[in-house]
């Protein structure tokens, strides 16, 4: 039973009645519904049980617990929000819609936000779904398990739990979204950076298959590492905590204790550094083959990458201004991390006149990581097409650019969010926000985000900003914000 009049809609699900609230613009939010049980005692390292039913009405006015993990670093932490919301059941969901009826039958989509897979939420105020709702689309964000406690490897535990959580929140949505006037059989799955490399492994996941019919990456290609570079993370913990390494050790350490451990662990892995880190691996039961290769043909794709990915990775802490000073050298370095021969440096050098040394290094690397990858992709497939983007506007705080990061707040026209400004800058253009938000709405209702699909060949549909090559002469190179 559903009721959209008043303040307080309730909607039935599969657990029990919720009740959210009415948004002044109309539309209505339900926070912090659990999917699964709390994954804490005996569960900490399980896979997701079904949650508990309940009686009576459940409020689900806030935001629900954020899975634990450890704060950005200072740097990082005045451009990128993270609310700590604490608690136990972490494993929830939020749901906004134009309509919370059964039979409205609107299009879907499910938001797994990024943050390395050990940081980020549901509750950073970027994500917020209201602009969907708006336009006629029913938005889930959902909460998993990071770091350690999602995708630290152990020999008792099932490996990448933070994609089983993923997979059983995506059949809470097909069980329960049309109750809240959603269609499960439009459902388009979305998400950046190490969310959109989980949507990578979701459409390559058997469990998944089913569970969305159109799929969005952002800032993030499909991978799955090697069990060789996400082991040692648990180990170095283990030596620390001075406990074997094992789910079962590691179940009776106290959070706090955990999480400091991680950290410590944690310092020298980055997406440029390279080194041991949590992430996905192949695996029988959940992800039996390397993402990139096992990607489900039958679903259309958006997928894209800002110009200058590599300046939020870079710029804050100063490694810009180091790879500057080091002049040809950071640029040939680069070349070889990134497997690239010298004809792709010469053509890179064609293609961005006049960029500097730390960003023709920075560039390469981003290569290896997004572009290549996102583009043979694209242009492996025949049975669905794949729509690719660029994103060029360059933020407002000196040094970004067009960095990682920076569409989102475009992408779910939330720059009205004060938390918005934190990386793009003041006055963002809403235009753009506009330009873009609008097609990944068309893109969740048709299928097709406006544009032609990728044939193999020629540049990507480009958002916002000049033309490189008048860009690079203006930008001081690595400023940090």
């Amino acid at each position: 039973m559903s009721s959209a009049g008043g303040a307080r809609p309730r909607v039935t699900t599969g657990s029990g009645v919720v009740e959210g609230r009415v948004e002044a613009d109309g539309t209505a939010v339900f926070r912090g519904i659990p999917y699964a049980a709390p994954p804490v005692a005996a569960l900490r390292f399980a896979a997701p049980e079904p949650p508990a039913g309940w009686d009576g009405v459940r409020d689900a006015g806030a935001y629900g617990p954020t899975a634990p993990k450890v704060p950005y670093p200072e740097r990082f932490a005045a451009l990128l929000p993270d609310p700590d919301v604490p608690g136990d059941d972490c494993l929830n969901l939020n749901v906004w819609t134009p309509e919370p009826a059964a039979g409205a039958r609107l299009p879907v989509m499910v938001w797994i936000h990024g943050g390395a897979l050990t940081r980020g939420s549901t509750a950073v105020p970027v994500y917020d779904g209201a602009a969907f709702a708006r336009d006629g689309v029913v938005l889930v964000s959902v909460n998993y398990r990071l770091g350690v406690l999602g995708y630290g490897l152990f020999p008792d535990a099932p490996a990448n739990r933070g994609l089983l959580d993923q997979i059983a929140a995506l059949t809470w949505v097909r069980d329960n979204i049309a109750a809240f006037g959603g269609d499960p059989d439009r459902v388009t799955v979305f998400g950046e950076s190490a969310g959109a490399i989980s949507v990578g492994a979701l459409l390559a996941a058997p469990r998944a298959a089913g569970l969305f019919a159109r799929a969005v990456l952002q800032s993030g290609a499909p991978e799955a590492m090697h069990r060789d570079r996400v082991r040692p993370m648990v180990r170095r913990m283990a030596s620390l905590l001075k406990v074997p390494a094992t789910a079962r050790a590691f179940a009776d350490v106290a959070l706090p204790d955990l999480l400091a451990a991680q950290e410590a662990v944690s310092r020298r892995s980055g997406p440029v550094t390279g080194g041991p880190a949590f992430g996905l691996v192949t695996d029988p039961d959940t992800l039996p083959a390397d993402p990139l290769d096992a990607v489900d043909p039958g679903v259309p794709l958006l997928l894209g990458w800002t110009a200058e990915e590599h300046r939020l990775w870079l710029a804050p802490t100063g490694a810009m201004r180091v790879l500057e000073r080091m002049g040809p050298l950071a640029v040939e370095l680069a070349r070889v991390r990134a497997g690239k021969d010298r004809d792709a440096v010469r053509a890179l050098r064609a293609e961005r006149p006049g960029a500097a040394p730390a960003d023709l290094a920075g560039h390469l690397l981003t290569d290896r990581l997004l572009r290549d990858p996102l583009r043979r992709l694209a242009g492996s497939r025949r049975s669905a097409p794949s729509h690719l983007y660029e994103f060029r506007w360059s933020s407002g705080i000196p040094g970004l650019g067009a960095c990682h990061a920076l569409e989102l707040g475009f992408v779910f026209d939330t720059l009205h969010k004060p938390e918005s400004s934190w990386l793009a800058g003041p006055d963002a253009p809403q235009a753009l926000a506009d330009e873009m938000h609008t097609a990944w709405v068309r893109f969740a209702v048709t299928g097709d985000p406006g544009w032609a699909p990728w044939d193999g060949a020629g540049p990507p549909k480009v958002f916002g900003g000049p033309e490189r090559e008048e860009r690079a002469s203006e930008r001081a190179v690595g400023a940090a914000p």
